[in-house]
């Protein structure tokens, strides 16, 4: 699943090269020494090869020790080079016949060469012949590669166990109205589903490209936009917000950055994108930011920087957003980041479930999906691989899931799809899972001209009056927003000049994925209009105003506050149930609670009145449940304005 390959070079693989580079002087002092052969015409094809080493002209040195090890099978020095070069060039079952030939002629030639075979043989997936050389370089004084073999070590024994254990694994393409013959990676969805942005690599160029779901199918993709897109820089590794409305994404080298690479972020306007905005420090830095990943609040911003601070190698980070703008990131921890590789985060939107990808953790070699979930504590929890063949000794990065949890997308060039990269997606297995979430999608209008308006959305948790979601409507008055199952939720929708709307999602206890889809009507502020609070609520027969409560009386204060010439009634209703003496009492008690309450928090008491209505004003048949639910209820009328 690896791409973008300009977004970043693996340590690893920067090691490698390290090497190479640190043995060239001693290559270069090749006429000083003897070698393992007496052929003096492979021994000069050998030191031009490592000539050629110098100036990073892989493919001629490879052929130069070609003919070198041709001329003679147990020249080991040539053998040596030529299988480093390959597995370099990630030829690695060619290589691995190579680091064989030495050891079949002298296995004591050079310790590293065990070190290296055994690297080699876990990127051809070969575990168990991968478990014994690395096993043997182990066991050697004084390496100086121990560290890393260990972890390869923890990879074979890993991956050995873990192949016995398949997981469920059916990647389906996603056609040809998405893949093409070019490279398309990094897929991302909103939350319902109905819009696909990924990358596209034509040549060298990488550009974001869209596409629509129309009954069911992918509609043929399209160019993003110009004022993302560039002809000059690449852009890639995108997030979205689960309405769709805002990009974060990365481009290297623009003049606006910062450092290598930095994190954008762009607008949805109508149709079309605003330009982009480099989100400046302290997100981005003179090091390396990429990759980012929005939670559903829009508050956290998860990426990945090998910027100063970190374990080591690319971390994952995070910036909160405060009234002052992005904060200052915070790396998240030893549960996530080790000395090595840790990128393409993915926060799902539960805000509890983190997937990203590490060579760090044991694995099946290279960079390895996981999952990692946020404790009680708040803290993220040691990550747990996904598990094979979601995850092979290939370079497995870049997972995205849908808002439901259900589906996951990545993308491949190892399964026969269209041509290079392909977007493909697969049912997540049910223990990989993140929480139930669902969403809410709606429009607000006016309602009397019908016509779209922009408004102020809301969506509190009213279990700590944690805000979830909040948006500043176009006029084109669409939202979407997603909510995680085992939680009640307040929707409050405001707009200067008419009456705000407030609506409840309780999903305690709820075990479905079901949407919710509104079209809100916004009244004006005149006589006689109403506003059902759905959000007060009190035990059954009873008029204690229950605490979570105090949040929806908040939005009357702020109401009355911005409406200074506005007065209203507080009303109480029944559903039909029952005595109606009591009813018509109870609705008394309960409007009168909400007035007191309105009073003691300041409202002049000259602005308020308040009544019981019992069962005599219902708003719909008490034949159901549902209708006698409406029925029961806390309401505001405005008396003058």
């Amino acid at each position: 699943m690896q791409y973008a390959a300009h977004l970043r070079v693996s340590t690893s693989m920067k090691r490698f090269i390290a090497i190479l580079f640190i043995c060239l002087p001693v290559f270069l002092r090749a006429q000083e020494r003897s070698y393992t052969t007496g052929n003096k015409t492979a021994v000069k094809q050998y030191i031009r090869a490592q000539q050629y080493m110098s100036y990073q002209q892989y493919d001629e040195a490879i052929s130069l020790l070609k003919l070198a090890v041709e001329g003679d099978p147990g020249f080991l020095e040539a053998q040596n080079s030529l299988a480093d070069l390959l597995k370099l060039k990630r030829q690695y079952k060619e290589a691995i016949s190579h680091y064989l030939k030495i050891i079949s002629v002298n296995p004591e030639f050079n310790r590293a060469v065990y070190y290296n075979l055994g690297d080699a043989e876990v990127n051809q997936a070969d575990y168990a012949n991968g478990l014994i050389h690395l096993q043997k370089y182990l066991d050697y004084p004084a390496i100086t590669k121990r560290q890393y073999a260990e972890l390869l070590l923890a990879d074979c024994k890993f991956s050995i166990e873990g192949i016995k254990h398949p997981v469920p694994f059916k990647p389906i393409n996603l056609g040809p109205e998405v893949n093409s013959a070019y490279d398309e990676y990094f897929p991302m969805v909103t939350a319902d589903e109905g819009e696909l942005i990924f990358t596209r690599k034509i040549k060298s160029n990488e550009d974001f490209y869209h596409s629509a779901k129309v009954k069911g199918k992918w509609a043929p993709a399209a160019y993003l936009s110009d004022k993302i897109n560039s002809p000059q820089f690449n852009e890639g590794a995108q997030a979205i917000t689960q309405d769709g409305e805002y990009i974060f994404f990365t481009c290297c080298d623009r003049p606006s950055g910062l450092g290598s690479c930095d994190i954008y972020v762009a607008q949805k306007n109508g149709d079309n994108w605003d330009s982009p905005v480099n989100l400046n420090a302290p997100v981005n830095s003179a090091a390396w930011e990429s990759q980012p990943s929005i939670s559903a609040d829009g508050q956290t911003l998860y990426f990945s920087s090998n910027r100063k601070g970190g374990y080591g190698g690319y971390d994952i980070w995070k910036s909160t957003l405060t009234e002052k703008g992005w904060g200052v990131p915070e790396n998240l921890g030893p549960t996530v980041n080790t000395p090595y590789d840790e990128q393409s985060p993915f926060i799902h939107p539960d805000d509890n479930t983190l997937y990203f990808s590490s060579n760090g953790w044991p694995g099946f070699g290279n960079m390895d999906l996981f999952i990692s979930r946020r404790g009680t504590d708040g803290n993220w929890q040691k990550p747990l691989n996904l598990g094979y063949p979601i995850n092979t000794s290939a370079d497995d990065s870049g997972l995205s899931l849908n808002a439901n949890g259900n589906y996951a997308f990545f993308a491949s060039n190892n399964l026969k799809g269209y041509g290079g990269f392909d977007v493909y997606t697969f049912e997540m297995p049910v223990p990989l899972r993140p929480k139930l979430v669902t969403y809410v999608k709606g429009s607000v209008r006016d309602a009397k001209s019908k016509h779209p308006i922009g408004a102020t959305v809301e969506i509190i948790d009213l279990a700590n009056s944690r805000m979830v979601y909040q948006n500043n409507l176009n006029e084109q008055g669409h939202f979407m927003a997603t909510l995680t199952s085992g939680k009640n939720y307040l929707l409050n929708i405001s707009k200067q000049g008419y009456m705000f709307y407030s609506e409840n999602f309780s999903l305690t206890g709820d075990t479905t994925r079901k949407q919710f889809l509104i079209d809100v009507p916004l009244q004006v502020i005149e006589m006689g209009n109403k506003v059902v609070l759905k959000n007060i609520f009190f035990d059954t027969n009873k008029y204690d105003i229950k605490p979570e409560s105090k949040i929806e009386m908040q939005k009357i204060i702020l109401f009355l506050v911005q409406n200074p010439n506005v007065n209203i009634e507080i009303s109480g209703h029944t559903d039909n149930a029952g005595n109606d003496a009591l009813n018509q009492t109870l609705s008394q008690n309960r409007a009168k609670e909400v007035y007191q309450y309105l009073l003691s928090q300041g409202v002049p008491a000259n602005r308020l009145t308040f009544k019981g209505y019992g069962k005599s004003q219902p708003i719909a048949p008490n034949t159901t449940e549902d209708g006698r639910r409406q029925n029961r209820r806390t309401e505001f009328k405005i008396v003058s304005a």
